[in-house]
């Protein structure tokens, strides 16, 4: 039969939307469908210099076949992938299409800093109709990402990947990789998230604890132990269920941009080895990954090299990059599973042989309940159980910690009184401490830590904080599973010139999770001084968590050593994960003069207050910096005004629908997403 008016205006609508779609689907989509790399950002030369141009606006798109506005990176979420190779000068010119001032942040990479894209700390930002060119030298390998810190820019899609492949072969073999960037979205406005929970901090948790939970533990653990656990929590004002404050409620997980009915598919060859650059882009959330029935061999972590570890899961905070390994046997296909922390939503994609295969989407586990040992209030003498073994003392030659020092406390036994209690004193000062260092790359000691307040922004303070980085996590290690830990990272090669520290500086993460209010040392971002870090010195970081959240913790510009026992073997991070009441350390070469952000990369925390200004003092006349010397080896910098327009740029306009009355604090212009 001949085709009705009614049938061929239908066909063609279908026709009309599918092209639509077409248009409407992330790079990273259409790549996975030609079974290609994702699509890379084009390249092009100008004399030494490696340029690529991006543009950043608002864009319709889909996610799980619902169309929604971005912020996007020539118009895909995630933004196209950035290729560079180690030793090259990279121009990238960055255009905004906005009603708004944006930015771009090279998350890991070591840049001058008025090349870092922190907006009010280290430029101006890119105001509405201008182009801002960052020029830098890429003096580094690894995985990395980057997006906008204005605003909630990266809550709507401005991030995307960025990788350096190496000058020198890589130290692994593979035959094949993938990128697996993962996600959160909205379909909400994110002002309006952060609003309602500044309101009330809980409004997306619907995991608490129920009447059949309370009998349930009363038949486990007995009706007064359980009747004395609700009391400890309600006296706190507390909630064992609060683990992350945005969730499966409200948001929709991704990978490469693709829900997880979208089922985002990377291909391989049977027999190959398969290289996968794991990503964490989302703004507020906190995945478990893994493979079920293929084991990850961890090549790479915060963009480095590391000694291989096989493991069948690993945490990834956010802003945090591994690189892993597989070897898929025979030619099934193999989910790749992104759990978020608390358990309330995932995402998925596959490995397959070809487009359309998809395998077995594991259940998710039981939301795991924080416990007293998350307050600080559970620590016994085996506090720091799973540390034996590991040689703490090696430390650039030093076959032994200071006798008589804090470094022996929570090793075999608890520290002498004395020592605990000048502790407790030195980390209540919050002050700088010259003498009495432990060995550089040791792990930090466990504290008393009662009597610490640290100021009016803090509503709670453990009663001890310990070193958790052997723990594999909240919510893990009960499945028989393998689980990454922190202590499991040692770099390829020990450090020929491994330092001590000549001094300590000690900061807290703190914060009222009633009010939603977070910041350092009890002192929101606005009413805070930098932290003075001189040029030259080599320090340590000590970062002590009063909170029961996590914290991942980013320093920009420079790179940081995390202690975990493994001497001059540590790895570098430019992302660390802190745990509820945990204290851990980390050693910086204050190698990069100028101002530079430092903030928990918990996208509502940092908006909050959860964020400093650290500041490296010039170098004197006898002292060269990296950065110096980078500017010595680049061409003549051009005007980075030059390609932009003469007229003044109109006036910022508020997101739309954005609450009256309710923005979120942004420091003044000094940061944002």
């Amino acid at each position: 039969m001949a085709p009705s008016r009614r049938d061929f205006v239908k066909a063609s609508g279908a026709v009309g939307l599918w092209a639509g779609r077409a248009g409407l689907w992330p790079s990273y989509a259409q790549s996975s469908t030609a079974n290609a790399a994702p699509l890379a950002a084009p390249r092009r030369s100008e004399g030494a210099f490696t340029v690529v141009d991006l543009t950043i606006a608002e864009t319709t798109i889909e996610i799980g076949g619902r169309r929604t506005q971005a912020t996007t990176i020539n118009g895909t979420v995630p933004g196209p992938l950035l290729r560079f190779r180690e030793g090259a000068q990279a121009i990238i010119r960055v255009t905004n299409k906005l009603k708004e001032d944006t930015s771009l942040h090279w998350h890991g990479l070591i840049v001058p800093p008025d090349m870092d894209g922190v907006p009010g700390i280290s430029f101006a930002g890119i105001h509405p109709r201008q182009t801002f060119e960052y020029r830098f030298a890429l003096r580094q390998y690894g995985t990395y990402w980057y997006h906008s810190h204005s605003g909630l820019q990266e809550q709507l899609g401005t991030y995307g990947p960025l990788i350096i492949d190496p000058a020198e072969p890589h130290p692994y073999t593979f035959d094949r990789e993938h990128f697996v960037v993962l996600s959160d979205w909205t379909f909400e406005n994110p002002y309006r998230v952060l609003a309602k929970l500044k309101k009330h901090p809980d409004y997306y948790n619907f995991q608490q604890r129920t009447i059949f939970d309370f009998f349930g533990d009363v038949g486990k653990n007995g009706l007064m132990s359980t009747i004395s656990d609700r009391l400890m929590w309600a006296r706190m004002r507390m909630n064992p269920t609060d683990i992350m404050d945005v969730n499966g409620a409200t948001y929709t997980f991704l990978m490469n941009g693709l829900a997880p009915v979208s089922n985002w598919t990377g291909l391989y060859k049977p027999g190959e080895r398969v290289l996968l650059h794991v990503i964490n882009a989302s703004a507020n959330s906190i995945f478990d990954v893994r493979i079920p029935g293929l084991p990850m061999t961890v090549v790479q972590s915060n963009g480095q090299n590391v000694q291989p570890v096989e493991t069948d899961e690993f945490r990834i905070a956010a802003a945090e990059t591994y690189n892993v390994i597989v070897a898929p046997p025979g030619d099934s296909p193999y989910t790749i599973f992104a759990e978020s922390i608390d358990r309330s939503s995932y995402t998925r994609g596959t490995l397959a042989t070809r487009h359309g295969q998809s395998a077995a989407v594991p259940p998710r586990r039981k939301r795991p309940i924080l416990t007293m040992a998350d307050m600080g209030m559970d620590h016994g003498g085996d506090a720091i159980a799973g540390m034996a073994g590991m040689d703490h003392s090696k430390a650039g030659g030093s076959t032994a910690m200071p006798s008589g020092s804090a470094a022996h406390a929570g090793h075999g036994g608890a520290a002498p009184e004395g020592d605990a209690k000048e502790q407790v004193k030195f980390a209540t000062a919050g002050a700088i401490r010259t003498s009495g260092l432990r060995a550089p790359g040791t792990v930090s000691p466990a504290v008393p830590h009662d009597e610490a307040t640290h100021g009016a922004g803090n509503a709670m303070t453990p009663a001890t904080v310990r070193s958790r980085l052997h723990e594999p996590g909240l919510g893990l290690g009960q499945d028989g599973w393998r689980v990454l830990a922190y202590t499991d990272l040692r770099v390829l090669k020990p450090r020929p010139d491994f330092k001590p520290p000549s001094r300590e500086i000690e900061i807290h993460l703190t914060g009222n999770m009633e009010r939603f209010m977070w910041s350092i040392d009890g002192v929101a971002f606005e009413n805070s001084a930098p932290i003075k870090f001189t040029f030259g010195e080599r320090l340590r970081l000590t970062m002590v968590n009063d909170s029961m959240m996590h914290h991942p913790m980013h320093l920009h510009g420079m790179w940081m050593e995390l202690e975990n026992g493994h001497g001059d073997s540590i790895p570098l991070v430019h992302t660390v994960n802190v745990k509820p009441a945990e204290r851990l350390s980390l050693l910086i070469n204050a190698d990069a003069p100028g101002r530079w952000a430092f903030h928990c990369h918990l996208l509502f925390h940092m908006e909050t207050g959860m964020f400093r200004v650290v500041e490296v003092s010039e170098p004197t006349q006898d002292m060269r910096s990296p950065h110096e010397q980078m500017k010595s080896d680049q061409q003549p910098p051009q005007d980075h005004k030059e390609h932009q327009p003469k007229e003044q740029p109109p006036k910022e306009q508020p997101p739309k629908e954005q609450p009256p009355k309710e923005q979120p604090h942004h420091g003044g212009g000094h940061h944002g997403g």
